[in-house]
């Protein structure tokens, strides 16, 4: 199975934010024959904070990611929090996104497959590989044509994530298509003074650690100054990092 490959900014900052990063997507698709889609939230109502910022709200901001579309030619993934968010968002986006936090919600998830996109559900923190089978079998009964499952680590501890690898294969039996969550994998959760932490460095590593388990998609959150970036920028990719990083992976 050719291999996927997801990328965005966490949330959506600005419609030049959201063409700068589409540009640069479009440019790699170009030089390596890739077809990676777009990612970018409209509202994040999972932040650690209540002075967080949360993202411009779904009505703006599915206009944003249509216009992105419209301009760039690239296929759209963002995510939902409530079950009626499901059905305008399947309106725009090509694969709805389940939460980690989320997935055993069984309305989220039947609204998710009830609209005829794909679904890629995130497995929870709290969960293992094999029992994403019973999300899965959610959206499958519920009429969902193509389901992805997502790694994206385990708690350990507080403020820690550690990703255990089994889970890909785990879910591989499963799923066609497992996604490894590259950035959010290395968070740090709540310990960063009111927000989350994390350690991008490592984001590499766990792409091409997770190639060696099977894994056939991958997930980045890319900025071009994720030091200033308004949600995650502390395990998100430096945006001129991601071609190299995806070149690794299709070696």
């Amino acid at each position: 199975m050719k291999p996927l490959f997801i990328a965005g900014p966490c949330v959506i900052e600005s419609a030049e934010l959201l063409d700068c990063v589409a540009e640069r997507l479009v440019r790699i698709n170009r030089a390596l024959g890739t077809d990676i889609l777009f990612k970018a939230s409209f509202d994040k109502a999972n932040r650690t904070s209540i002075a967080s910022y949360r993202g411009v709200g779904m009505e703006r901001g599915l206009r944003m990611l249509a216009d992105v579309r419209a301009k760039w030619g690239l296929k759209l993934l963002t995510d939902i929090h409530e079950s009626w968010q499901a059905a305008p968002v399947g309106e725009v986006a090509d694969v709805i996104q389940i939460p980690a936090f989320l997935c055993r919600q069984t309305d989220l998830l039947v609204a998710a497959a009830r609209t005829g996109r794909t679904v890629n559900i995130k497995k929870a923190q709290f969960l293992s590989g094999a029992d994403m089978k019973y999300p899965y079998e959610k959206a499958r009964e519920a009429g969902a044509r193509e389901i992805w499952l997502t790694e994206r680590g385990n708690m350990y501890g507080y403020n820690n994530l550690v990703v255990d690898f089994r889970n890909i294969p785990d879910m591989l039996r499963i799923a066609d298509r497992v996604v490894m969550d590259c950035t959010h994998s290395v968070q740090r959760p709540g310990a960063g003074d009111g927000k989350t932490a994390g350690n991008r460095e490592f984001a590499p590593a766990m792409a091409l650690a997770a190639k060696a388990f099977g894994a056939n998609g991958y997930f980045f959150e890319v900025h071009p100054d994720p030091d200033r970036a308004l949600s995650d920028g502390p395990n998100m990719l430096r945006l001129d990092d991601l071609e190299s990083v995806i070149k690794s992976l299709l070696q």
